[in-house]
């Protein structure tokens, strides 16, 4: 005889008629009520219309009692339990302490959970009490552990440990709640507080996660919170550098902040707190005066009552790169590769642009060119420029241009811009009839600094240009962004009509090229270049690479192709350091605490052709002792790339110097600069952060409290664990009383009676 008691009961109907039939008695159950209704409707003594109506009404509950058979079903059923998951924050920041002198962080939580033990005992029977520690990762602990063990030198990042503890919520335990036992010292996802999309993600737990704070708001300490500064600046121009700092317990308090580049002050400052927490903006504005990356620490003073020290500090690496680049834009007329090429230069805010009009050329009206204001729109200062300042600009381009007055002594001016161009200056020539046209024959001089030769008149058939192999991966024709290849950008560029036929001379490099035209059984060459001397010159052999800037605006946007192709052409020919043939860059160039320091070297041949097994040497040089602490050494791959790695420095500034070699050859030497930060983003910031806090609490239907607290609150929001029916059931049928039958027939009874007696039968 099976014994097992029932726990549970439920109301259930026993009429062993279908739902339907059920529905369709009950409808005329109520419309006989409703017509009992309508017919005592006029009875004029309000009296007796309720009474009739009450009783008709109460006839057809009856009846309809006896019509679905209630009873009651008495059932077996077990409850599941739920999880209860316990986060304690052991991230690096709760090794800070309460108050100052006092326990640390960690202690406060492992004390409030050895209180709250059995208030979580007592919940056994529900659930299932897991406590875990994250700083992120989730790993299980104790109250002892805690007590034990300091924190870990992690990260605060509460939404991922709540969204990992939510994911062991399948299968038949469910998460019934958590409690977040944390400072609130977030600084990932909620560092910016519970907003927007987290405030969603939070929403999307399900689940209440009810928050202890630990630690008090009331430290004393200094911060250097956000550095905010370009990435690059130019050299010789102001650059505006906008530091926030926080303080805590210096109200009415000035405080120096120094700005320092590589140890040398650069600028300084007094601050003064107005209140025991408050947040103050500080620009430092100065003019870098050498190019190249440094590193600049923004430094308040160590007070000895400060709950943290090493957030006083904070260094930034900045890229310091040359002024503007000073340009000279002499063109024979007006047309709309010279409209196109002007308007770009004009609105590039890192050039510096002159340009003239030469409107006349030897085959216009001979004879009549001898006053040199006939030959521009102003007169043109021929000897200024070409002699007296020549020298102040970076680059000098000739578009559609040839010299036109043979008074001038053209020779001697084609033999500055000859000279300028072997002492480092940089010239560009642009296709036209002009330059590689009718003029090349009256500028032999100049003609030797440029990477081709005239070699016949200009074909005047459309094509598109076409990159050579040189081109793939030379600086100047590099387009290569998101997933486009170089090859397949320029590939998508309208074609254009006609070019200059030229042949390139023995050590130029042809980047671009005509598909058809050829000359010696050579493709002509379109894009060249090559070093003379010291500088570097560029033909362009066509007046019509304007077409370039119209192209398809794929994916929405358009490739900027022309621009992108003009900019590195400048940046190529006044040797930006990032074009040199060994850059090396930090990688990162700001490193945390305790990381490693690594460094990307890229080396390349004199041809840009990447130097497969480059030996490469990089030392680690102390900006404060101008010492190497650290050699690192390796050999590059087939893409000329290698990336080392330092053991983990003591924090400060650093250069990173390298040097290639590939056999005897020398690949060229680099540096780059990088800042080892005393303390992350976790020990930036002794504060605790109440208001997250709370935020998470409301947003998720949990409830926000502060330790210390004497046990675990009775008020805690949980889920109730699900009720499951083991499969025992009796049912105990309640409508065959025979008092049930009297009531139905005397509540009948009476309202026939009483209708008879008022006239309605």
């Amino acid at each position: 005889m099976d014994t097992t008691p029932f726990n549970a009961w439920k109301l259930v109907s026993l009429s062993p008629l279908p739902v339907w039939a059920l529905v369709l008695m009950g409808v005329g159950l109520a419309l006989g009520v409703g017509l009992a209704a309508w017919g005592v409707r006029r009875e004029p003594a309000r009296l007796r219309r309720w009474a009739l109506w009450t009783l008709r009404a109460g006839a057809g509950l009856a009846a309809l009692f006896f019509l679905l058979e209630p009873g009651i079903r008495n059932l077996q059923v077990a409850r599941m339990k739920n999880r209860l998951a316990v986060l304690v924050d052991r991230s690096a920041s709760m090794n800070f302490p309460v108050e100052p002198g006092g326990v640390t962080r960690s202690a406060q939580a492992a004390a409030f959970l050895e209180k709250a033990a059995p208030g979580l005992a007592g919940l056994n029977d529900r659930y299932t009490v897991e406590v875990y520690g994250f700083d992120p990762e989730l790993s299980p602990t104790s109250a002892e552990a805690l007590a034990k063990e300091p924190a870990r030198a992690g990260t605060s990042d509460l939404l991922s440990a709540l969204r990992s503890v939510g994911a062991g919520a399948q299968g038949a335990k469910k998460l019934g709640g958590v409690l977040l036992v944390s400072d609130g010292a977030d600084n990932v996802e909620l560092a910016g507080g519970a907003v927007g999309r987290a405030r969603a993600a939070l929403a999307d737990l399900n689940v209440p996660v009810s928050t202890f704070l630990v630690g008090r708001e009331a430290l004393k300490d200094l911060a250097v919170e956000r550095v905010k500064v370009d990435d690059f600046a130019f050299v010789r121009n102001s650059i505006t550098v906008e530091v926030e700092v926080h303080g805590r317990g210096f109200s009415g308090q000035d405080v120096p902040v120094v700005l320092k580049q590589e140890g040398k002050v650069v600028a300084s400052k007094s601050v003064r707190f107005e209140s025991s927490d408050d947040v103050k903006p500080v620009g430092f504005t100065f003019t870098p005066d050498q190019t190249g990356r440094f590193v600049y620490t923004v430094s308040m003073p160590v007070f000895p009552d400060e709950a943290v020290g090493d957030n006083n500090t904070r260094s930034f690496v900045l890229k310091v790169i040359r002024d503007r680049v000073r340009v000279l834009l002499v063109v024979g007329r007006p047309s709309w590769d010279e409209r196109f090429l002007r308007g770009l230069l004009r609105q590039d805010a890192n050039v510096d642009l002159v340009s003239f009009y030469i409107l006349r050329t030897m085959s216009d009206e001979p004879g009549v060119v001898s006053q040199e204001r006939e030959l521009s729109l102003i007169p043109f200062p021929m000897e200024e420029i070409f002699d007296t300042k020549l020298d102040t600009f970076d680059v000098v381009i000739f578009q559609n241009f040839g010299y036109t007055d043979t008074s001038l002594s053209i020779a001697q001016y084609e033999r500055n811009l000859e000279r300028y161009v072997h002492n480092g200056g940089a010239l560009v020539m642009i296709g036209g009839d002009s330059v590689l046209g009718e003029g090349r024959a009256s500028m032999p001089t100049l003609y030797e600094t440029l990477p081709v030769e005239g070699a016949g008149p200009a074909n005047v058939e459309p094509f598109k240009a076409r990159l050579t192999p040189e081109g793939m991966r030379h600086p100047v024709t590099a387009m290569a962004s998101g997933g486009a290849s170089t090859e397949t950008v320029w590939a998508d560029l309208p074609a254009i009509p006609g070019a200059n036929q030229t042949r390139a001379k023995p050590g130029a490099t042809v980047l671009m090229d005509h598909p058809f035209m050829t000359v010696d059984g050579k493709n002509a060459p379109l894009v060249s270049v090559w070093d003379y001397g010291r500088g570097r010159s560029m033909v362009v052999g066509t007046d019509a690479s304007w077409y370039w800037a119209f192209t398809s605006h794929k994916g929405g946007s358009p490739s900027r192709a022309y621009d992108r192709f003009w900019s590195n052409a400048l940046r190529w020919l006044v040797r930006d350091p990032d074009l040199t043939t060994l850059n090396v860059t930090a990688d990162p160039p700001s490193v945390e605490p305790g990381k490693a320091v690594g460094v990307v070297v890229s080396s390349r041949t004199s041809d840009y052709q990447p130097a497969q097994d480059a030996q490469v040497r990089v030392e680690l040089v102390s900006v404060d002792t101008q010492k190497p602490v650290a050699v690192q050494t390796g050999q590059t791959g087939p893409d000329g790339v290698v990336r080392l790695e330092f053991a983990p420095p003591a924090p400060g500034p650093y250069k990173l110097v390298a040097t290639a070699k590939k056999g005897e050859t020398d690949l060229g030497k680099g540096e780059d600069a990088v800042a080892v930060r005393a303390v992350g983003p976790e020990l930036s910031d002794a504060s605790v952060r109440p208001e997250l806090m709370e935020q998470i609490a409301k947003y998720t239907g949990g409830k926000a409290f502060r330790l210390p607290m004497n046990g675990l609150p009775d008020d805690v929001p949980l889920l109730d664990p699900p009720v499951v029916e083991v499969g025992r059931a009796k049912d105990r049928p309640l409508w065959d009383r025979w008092y049930y039958l009297v009531a139905l027939v005397g509540l009948l009874g009476t309202e026939w009676f009483l209708r008879r007696r008022f006239g309605y039968v």
